[in-house]
């Protein structure tokens, strides 16, 4: 009898550790009012946390994709879920803002690092059919997160208050990404040696790889890519609250962004598989330009659930394709290293945003320009994603090539 292949064992644990991982992290979000009340810390404070957050993780997504690359991916995301729930649990316990800041911004960040490129680079070797398809549901792990974190956060500050929510959340993270992480395998040798001739891409090192013009274009659109979303993700609940929406329907909202993310993964994964990541990847991000300036308009809550489910679908969608661009154009062999370079790329442009929409809330009293900036910086992706043309290695040099991929 046939054994199950593992590599959808690998899948189900990206799953759980981007579900919790980047749940715990972005969970923030929920706790930023209810802070922000009890603790008389300004939005802008908060939003901090969350910058550095994003800031960290970047970093720590590049030194822990290399280490993924030297030592394996299960020693990377069971130290990172330890470091997650141990600064989740320190955070809860935070009599300062600056504490917090650090404890929440800076450890939490780089552990959240952990899950999502190792993983990811994982998957990619365990594939060669449905790669596209197993990615997007790894990536599918940030949508569950949010979608669950939400309303268990709103409902632990509802019934105790934000530390106690914290602390048990913090407690989630243990008792489940550990273990998890004993799951994790590198594929056989026959599976790797026919991943990697089966059209992967070249095979370069990490030093050629972030000099390539492709590179940076990949890393460019990632960032600003990121840079137009996460503002109006961090915001979102708050906003819809400003606007008059009772705050646990308005924690469901951020629920059925994620949902809608989730799905946004699973289609535009199954969309890449037939035509190719590149278009797939410019139609989400005019999807996700045009979705972010109509919260200009919005108003009651079921405008906010619409615009949360075209949203979600658009910004949750991309995502995995960048980790599929990175595979095909530069090989596998330093996947870890190269999708953790673009990961920190992105992670600048996702610190950027919930910090901006804080301070321009906190100046202007609106989020209304938060929108506006947002929407220009996602037309800006989709235009340096046009531009995307994939290497050629020849006699051991890098060229460029003058035909574009789709």
């Amino acid at each position: 009898m046939r054994r199950p292949f593992y590599g959808w064992v690998i899948v189900g644990v990206g799953v759980l550790v981007t579900c919790v991982g980047f749940g715990a992290m972005l969970s923030l979000s929920i706790f930023l009012q209810p802070m922000a009340e009890a603790m008389g810390w300004t939005r802008t404070g908060i939003a901090t946390a969350a910058m550095l957050n994003y800031l960290c993780m970047g970093v720590g997504a590049f030194m822990w994709g290399a280490l993924s690359d030297r030592y394996g991916t299960r020693v990377v995301v069971l130290c990172g879920g330890a470091l997650l729930g141990l600064g989740m649990v320190l955070a809860s316990r935070a009599t300062t803002l600056l504490q917090f800041q650090l404890l929440f911004g800076a450890i939490v960040g780089v552990a959240s690092g952990s899950f999502y490129a190792p993983m990811t680079s994982t998957t990619t070797r365990w594939f060669t059919r449905h790669r596209s398809l197993a990615v997007a549901l790894v990536s599918a792990g940030l949508s569950v997160g949010s979608t669950v974190m939400a309303p268990l956060a709103r409902w632990l500050i509802t019934t105790y208050d934000w530390r106690t929510a914290m602390l048990v959340i913090g407690d989630l993270v243990w008792l489940l990404i550990i273990p998890a992480a004993f799951l994790v395998r590198n594929p056989p040798a026959p599976a790797a040696g026919s991943a990697a001739s089966s059209g992967g891409g070249p095979e370069l090192t990490i030093g050629q790889v972030v000099r390539t013009p492709q590179f940076a274009a990949i890393a460019l659109t990632h960032f600003a890519c990121c840079a137009a979303h996460s503002g109006p993700i961090f915001h979102m609940v708050t906003h819809a609250i400003d606007r008059g929406v009772p705050t646990m329907a308005a924690a469901t909202v951020l629920s059925a962004a994620g949902l809608a993310s989730l799905s946004g993964k699973i289609g535009c994964g199954i969309f890449a598989d037939r035509v190719g990541p590149k278009r797939t990847l410019v139609a989400g991000l005019t999807l996700q330009a045009v979705a972010i300036i109509l919260y200009l308009f919005s108003g009651g809550l079921a405008s906010f659930y619409a615009l949360a489910l075209v949203f979600g679908f658009a910004y949750g969608g991309v995502m995995p394709l960048y980790a599929i661009l990175v595979r095909e154009y530069f090989g596998e062999r330093v996947m870890g290293s190269a999708f953790g370079a673009v990961a920190l790329a992105a992670t600048l442009g996702m610190a950027l945003g919930p910090w901006m929409g804080g301070w321009l809330y906190d100046a202007l009293g609106s989020y209304a320009w938060m929108f506006v900036g947002s929407s220009a910086i996602g037309l800006g992706a989709v235009a340096i994603a046009l531009t995307f043309r994939p290497p050629r290695v020849l006699g051991g040099s890098l060229l460029t090539a003058g035909a574009s991929t789709s």
